[in-house]
């Protein structure tokens, strides 16, 4: 299916971020999982499993799932919070901060080729 130029413009950009992902042949993330690490890249801190589970509106053992495979991927960290121990810390890692840089560019260039192609 072919866009047309009455297609929203942010879901074509979605779309082709998207599919240069999927291209890459790299591991993927679901939905939930993109949730969770953008919210704890792009929310102030300190993030807990439940603090993750109410701003998303998801329960913890679904969090925690997430986690499981962002920790697998080295995209985010558990900690156990020395101030509680009975809470765990979520983690940016380096891996992560590296991630969303180049999610970032695969987005730039997403916007450039639609406003070049809507023009």
């Amino acid at each position: 299916m072919t866009a047309t130029m009455g297609d929203d413009a942010l879901t074509q950009v979605l779309r082709q971020t998207i599919l240069a992902l999927v291209r890459r042949n790299e591991a993927d993330l679901t939905s939930r999982q993109f949730g969770v690490f953008l919210t704890v890249y792009l929310t102030a801190g300190p993030h807990t499993v439940r603090g993750l589970a109410a701003e998303l509106n998801v329960s913890k053992p679904a969090i925690t799932r997430a986690l499981d495979r962002l920790g697998e991927l080295s995209l985010a960290r558990r900690k156990v919070d020395p101030m509680d121990r009975r809470s765990v810390l979520v983690q940016q890692t380096q891996q992560g901060s590296a991630f969303l840089a180049d999610l970032r560019q695969v987005m730039a260039v997403a916007d450039t080729e639609h406003r070049t192609a809507a023009a």
